[in-house]
């Protein structure tokens, strides 16, 4: 690739960091926060993303950024308020700065009239128009230099240490000599003791520490070393560790002469204060991470190679499990913390791909604005958990399914203003996004307090449209599953926002293909609850491995409640099928290998039972042959290999080779509540 482009590439990803900065700290400012650290950072991100296209020469992307960044520049030094209005004019300012950016990346142009009108607005906000350079103020100061005179003599590297005990420390057998010990091979050491703390010898209590020391240790060592040496008592002191402050003894050298007559500087001109506490951290260093930007390509082959030795590790602890080697041989030993030190490894691989899911969130502000403006209702967003982190993958693919669920909340789920102020409900309509880690899995919300889902109504258009009968017996749970039929909308007319009837339909299709479940609550009046429940990752999980007839099959822990074996006393026969009594509660008792149409599966009486439970659809007690053990394995995609088939979440590879299913148990839960499943339900079509 041309370096021009690949630097261009850098510049485009830096705006859509930029981009998403900026529309924060502008809802932030909506919000009633314009402070002044907010107002600047949205005015560098402007000014940033000016910079960068003016080095390409997007001119009409530099005018445009000029004159919001002039608006932004009056904002920060108080000429002008942030009024509602004006957060207004910024946030679609920010929408049109956004276009440009992506015009200019797709080498198009956006429509000139938005451009204008926006501009125009901007330029009514700057009381000019917007062609003029901010003010610079003259000082007009005779500067004297003066002879510097460098020291050149090397100072002292090394650490400062305040360490003071805790009773802890002292009651879990740790010396602090031994500490010092420790310190004194890293460097130089020298230790001053601090006494002032004993108090006087009739209130000595013997069990308690009293003493602290200040240790001084000269050296090049870096900061994690001196940390090492305190790991284990780190919870049972008190412990500051600063650099040695040498520049300190060097007298401060004048650059300039003095000058005798005292200058005043208008406020304005001045910079703002930076905020306590933005720059360094608890020990006085500034608190920068480093980062780098890493093709995915490179992070995907990275997973795969690692997903690989973590197949090869199981084949080899199965071959050696085959030739009766002990665990404690030298080589179970090893094998042991080759298995660690692999799950240690994946664990870090897998980090590197998660990432907030606050780059999908912060999208939305921006939809709930458009949309409240379309359906002339009043609507304020909520966001909770946006710092939640989940693999990038299934991040890239939540965008869409969270964009037909707000949409469905605004449009469906709202009432208008006059309808809520009739209900007694404010004005403003909420609505609510979060999301948080939840038994292994990520679980994302989106719930309104409007209306809620009118059942007769879903119910009466699915006959309809000739979805269900119109003697259907549906429960509550059923009906709201209606709306996920494809072709369905309760919409008396066709818009621009809804109608089509695809909306909530491409929502289950997206959370299905990703491993995932959709669940809804709703209660007339107060308003409707969709719950999605995904995997954290789309590599790896950890499972129980089963032997169901001839077959073997995964488990995934995160559903798993119990295991136990089945007495026939407490197996009893229920109309068409069986329920399991498992300490004075009945769950459904399925045998997997009927329910999968598997030969030679042992009855429940004679097998071990699994009790498994779903996000929102209850427990399930799975009937199987044997539990072969716990592993980590790797998920590998049956629907890209082969299609979709019901009941089956994706596939792995054992140690000895084989191929094994893993079980999709919220599946199988949600089909067999309330019915038994025929073996042929599960096969996929056309076999």
């Amino acid at each position: 690739m041309d370096p021009m482009e690949t630097i261009k590439q850098t510049y485009f990803q830096e705006c859509d960091e930029l981009l998403l900065a900026m529309e924060e700290g502008l809802i932030a400012i909506e919000n009633g926060n314009d402070d002044n650290e907010v107002v600047n950072a949205v005015f560098r991100a402007v000014h940033s993303i000016k910079g960068g296209g003016g080095a390409f020469s997007f001119d009409k992307l530099v005018a445009f950024a000029h004159v919001f960044e002039t608006v932004l520049d009056l904002l920060r030094s108080g000429k002008l308020a942030a009024r509602a209005d004006v957060v207004k004019v910024l946030l679609r300012a920010s929408d049109t700065l956004a276009d440009h950016v992506s015009a200019a990346r797709s080498g198009t142009d956006i429509a000139a009239q938005a451009d204008a009108d926006v501009k125009a607005e901007l330029n009514a906000l700057c009381g000019e128009d917007g062609s003029g350079e901010a003010d610079v103020v003259d000082f007009d100061l005779d500067f004297t230099p003066t002879a510097i005179v460098i020291d050149d003599t090397p100072q002292p590297t090394g650490w400062t240490i305040r360490f003071t005990p805790h009773t802890a420390l002292f009651a879990k057998a740790n010396e602090p000599a031994n500490l010092f010990r420790e310190l004194a091979t890293l460097g130089e050491l020298t230790a001053e003791v601090d006494l002032t703390r004993i108090p006087a010898l009739d209130a000595i209590d013997p069990e308690q520490a009293y003493i602290g020391w200040t240790v001084t240790l000269v050296g090049d060592v870096g900061r994690d070393k001196v940390e090492e040496v305190f790991d284990f008592v780190t919870g049972d002191c008190e412990l500051i560790i600063e650099p040695i402050a040498a520049v300190e003894e060097i007298p401060p050298i004048a650059l300039f002469e003095p000058i005798s007559e005292p200058i005043s500087v208008p406020q304005e001109v001045l910079p703002p204060p930076a905020a306590a506490g933005k720059r360094e951290n608890g020990s006085g260093e500034t608190a920068m991470k480093q980062t780098i930007r890493v093709d995915l390509d490179k992070v995907d082959r990275l997973v795969n190679l690692v997903g690989e030795l973590v197949i090869t590790q199981a084949m080899l602890s199965q071959r050696v499990s085959e030739c009766r080697i002990p665990r404690t041989s030298p080589i179970g030993n090893g094998l042991v913390e080759l298995e660690h030190l692999l799950r240690e490894l994946q664990e870090s691989v897998m980090a590197i791909r998660t990432q907030p899911v606050k780059s999908v969130f912060q999208r939305m502000p921006r939809l709930v604005r458009e949309l409240a403006n379309q359906t002339n209702k009043q609507v304020h967003l909520v966001v909770e958990g946006e710092g939640t982190e989940v693999d990038k993958t299934v991040i890239e693919r939540l965008g869409e399914p969270l964009t037909h669920m707000i949409r469905n909340a605004i449009d469906h789920g709202l009432e208008t203003t006059e309808e809520r102020v009739q209900a007694g409900k404010p004005p403003e309509g909420c609505v609510t996004l979060s999301a948080e880690h939840r038994g292994g899995r990520i679980v994302i919300e989106v719930s309104d307090d409007g209306r809620g889902i009118n059942r007769s109504r879903v119910k009466e258009k699915a006959i309809e449209r000739g979805l269900i009968s119109s003697n259907a017996a549906l429960s509550d749970e059923e009906i709201d599953n209606l709306i996920f039929l494809p072709g369905f909308s309760t919409a008396s007319q066709v818009s621009n926002i809804s109608g089509r009837g695809v909306g909530m339909d491409v929502v289950r299709r997206n959370i299905v293909d990703l491993g995932g479940r959709i669940v809804i609550g709703s209660t007339p009046g107060k308003g409707s609850r969709f719950s999605l429940t995904l995997p954290l990752t789309l590599a790896v999980l950890d499972g129980m491995v089963v032997a169901v007839g001839d077959q073997t099959f995964v488990l995934p822990l995160t559903h798993i409640v119990e295991s136990l074996k089945a007495r026939p006393s407490d197996i009893h026969p229920f109309q068409s099928r069986q329920l399991l009594n498992v300490r004075g509660s009945f769950v459904p008792l399925v045998n997997t290998a009927e329910l999968l149409g598997v030969d030679g599966g042992a009855p429940p009486s004679d097998g071990v039972v699994i009790l498994v439970e779903s996000q929102g659809s209850g427990r399930l007690a799975l009937s199987v042959d044997a539990i072969i053990g716990q592993h980590q394995v790797v998920i590998k995609s049956v629907e890209s290999n082969y299609q979709h088939i019901e009941g089956i979440a994706a596939a792995t590879i054992l140690g000895d080779g084989r191929v094994a299913l893993i079980l999709d148990v919220d599946g199988l839960v949600s089909r067999c509540r309330g019915r038994l499943l025929d073996a042929t339900e599960l096969r996929p079509t056309g076999t």
